[in-house]
């Protein structure tokens, strides 16, 4: 069965020649971040991004901890990878592929009294951070993981030991309004969205581009498609059901069709709606540790429509962000659906 990370430190013990080992990789790698290109700062949050070599921005932790990652996670061909740019689905996501892969045991349990990032927390947020490097080898079979970063900076053993992974892709408009809320619900200070428009646009923002993530997942699953699976938030919204059962059989769990005829996928659809996570205790009042942010739960559930950009963004914000999509992806295969109604979760 599948098994949530270790996300704290008194989780991960270490004898204190490790514990100081592992310091002082963090301590060389942050050297080396600390001469990569400053982009402006996240207005509101008041930290900069830093711009890795690859192309991609976060802040300095996230990008130091993908750096650690990527030496030192050694991906089994048993592992599940869950990848997102951020405010795609991701805690919907989350919740989805934990219940269903624990659904033979206490899945539904766990949820309900702990936040889908506790269960499945980030690798380069609540794993690899704040000077841990983590032994998950004895993590049992299917580990799930989670990540924000690019597919370029991702560890050689992911593709390598065939792993299967799972990319969720959202319509940049919903996904700009998204961060927005996010950003907005732990800024001490207001963040203008037309300034947020701005910097989306131009590719800064957290592990973007948003255009060159999405690309970089999308042909990872054009040259292996039984390894990389590329799902769009709105294919998930419209059919979740549906494609709950696409997961399942991908990850190498089908539903079977007496779990079928007794509705245990339905039930999951249901203890996962946004409505049935957002109304739960631990999601109302809980936190969660992020490297150096301790994030409220509450935060990461809004209102999970489809084209909810609309009541935020000008059409001519709308038009600026189809351009752009349209001149990135040209020539890739990849088109995202366009949203003609608000389909609730």
């Amino acid at each position: 069965m599948a098994s949530s990370l270790p996300s704290s430190s008194s989780s991960l013990p270490k004898a204190d020649d490790e514990a100081a080992s592992n310091q002082e990789i963090y301590d060389q790698l942050r050297e080396v971040v600390s001469t990569y290109p400053a982009a402006p700062r996240l207005s509101g949050i008041g930290r900069p991004y830093v711009r890795h070599p690859d192309g991609w921005y976060a802040f300095t932790p996230g990008v130091l901890n993908a750096m650690v990652i990527k030496r030192h996670l050694e991906a089994r061909d048993t592992d599940v990878l869950l990848a997102t740019f951020p405010k795609s689905g991701t805690t919907w996501l989350k919740a989805l592929l934990f219940v269903a892969l624990h659904r033979n045991a206490d899945g539904r349990d766990r949820l309900a009294a702990h936040s889908p990032h506790q269960l499945v927390p980030f690798l380069e947020a609540q794993v690899f951070t704040n000077g841990r490097i983590p032994d998950l080898s004895s993590l049992p079979a299917p580990r799930l993981l989670m990540t924000h970063v690019p597919s370029v900076p991702l560890p050689e053993s992911v593709a390598a030991s065939g792993c299967k992974v799972v990319y969720l892709c959202r319509d940049p408009k919903d996904c700009l309004v998204s961060l927005w809320y996010f950003w907005k619900g732990l800024a001490p200070a207001p963040w203008d969205l037309g300034e947020a428009f701005r910097q989306f646009c131009d590719g800064v923002s957290l592990f973007g581009p948003f255009w060159e993530h999405a690309l970089g997942y999308w042909r990872w699953h054009l040259e292996r498609p039984a390894q990389v699976l590329f799902l769009t938030y709105e294919e998930l919204a419209a059919d979740t059901l549906g494609q709950l059962r696409r997961l399942a059989a991908f990850v190498g769990r089908p539903f079977t069709a007496e779990e079928r005829e007794a509705g245990v996928d339905r039930g999951i659809v249901d203890a996962c709606a946004m409505e049935s996570l957002a109304g739960l205790e631990v999601n109302r009042s809980g936190k969660a540790d992020m490297a150096e942010l301790s994030v409220p739960n509450s935060v990461f559930f809004r209102r999970g429509v489809v084209g909810d950009w609309k009541n935020h963004l000008t059409p001519e914000m709308a038009r600026r962000l189809d351009e752009i999509t349209e001149s990135k992806f040209r020539g890739s295969g990849l088109v995202l659906p366009r949203a003609t109604t608000h389909l609730k979760i």
